[in-house]
């Protein structure tokens, strides 16, 4: 009989109250410093309060990974039963919070430590797949074993109404942003080889450049694995929801789609209305 199986994930992974429930996932907060305070990412802080703070400051938050001592700590609160624990992290070439899970898990027995090489719900897809496979009775190695072999096949990408917050935030320039104004353009943000990077530029409305983006991400959805597809949105109006949702459920009338809303560190980089469609292809991206 398998050892009980503990499913982990820092506060990234942008799962639904619900999901996490359902999978029985345990979270492990980022920190969100928002002037002279300090806050939890989802505990103490969300979204609307960093669009409100900033529309009366101007001013935007930075987060934080979680640090060595409170790994430690969690892993042996969550091992202490002779669980084994498999704890996911954003990507490593975004944050030092898998460097610093890594370390501490080498102070841990039955803690395994995966780098979902991305972020928001690219790695709640993993966390997910995990929990499935737990459920089915799959030793922990195995389960880390798969999700790594899964990684390279998730698709994770958001299109952007505004280049406002990337731009306050340092991460493109004035001429960028202003460009992109001037000619309606909105950009597409990719997860490749663990980094954000921009995709396609999209030039017209936000509202109606969503189609296309659907349709150029998804295709025909023959090589997307239809059994969990994320509509992941930061602050997006319910009528944009709902139409995104549409044009997946046009293409994959089977697919389970999650809607949820992106948590702290998805909102302080890429601002309201950003939103995207997540899933695990049949194969690498690339091939």
């Amino acid at each position: 009989m398998c050892a009980k199986i503990v499913i982990a994930s820092d506060s990234t992974c942008d799962l639904s109250p619900e999901l996490i429930e359902k999978y029985g996932v345990r979270i492990l907060p980022l920190g969100v410093a928002l002037g002279e305070r300090q806050y939890t990412d989802g505990v103490d802080i969300d979204p609307d309060f960093i669009y409100d703070h900033y529309e009366k400051t101007g001013q935007l938050p930075k987060t934080s990974a979680v640090n060595l001592v409170d790994f430690e700590e969690f892993f042996a609160k969550n091992t202490a039963d002779g669980s084994s624990l498999i704890f996911f992290t954003i990507s490593s070439e975004m944050s030092s919070t898998w460097h610093n899970a890594h370390l501490a898990a080498e102070t841990s027995e039955r803690t395994f430590v995966v780098d979902t090489h991305n972020l928001s719900t690219g790695g709640g897809l993993l966390v997910i797949a995990a929990a499935e496979m737990a459920a089915e009775g799959m030793e922990a190695a195995d389960i880390v074993a798969k999700c790594n072999e899964l990684v390279p096949c998730v698709d994770a990408s958001f299109i952007i109404d505004s280049l406002e917050f990337l731009y306050k935030g340092g991460r493109c320039s004035a001429l960028a942003a202003f460009g992109a104004n001037m000619l309606s353009l909105k950009p597409c943000i990719v997860v490749k080889d663990g980094k954000m990077g921009v995709g396609k530029k999209y030039r017209g409305k936000f509202g109606g450049v969503l189609p296309k983006y659907v349709s150029d991400r998804v295709g025909d959805g023959s090589d997307v694995i239809s059994k969990h597809v994320f509509v992941t949105h930061a602050g997006c109006t319910q009528e944009i929801i709902d139409a995104c949702v549409s044009e997946v459920r046009a293409v994959m009338p089977e697919a389970e789609i999650h809607v949820t809303r992106a948590g702290c560190t998805i909102s302080s980089h890429c601002g309201r209305n950003t939103l995207g469609v997540l899933f695990i292809r049949t194969h690498a991206l690339g091939e």
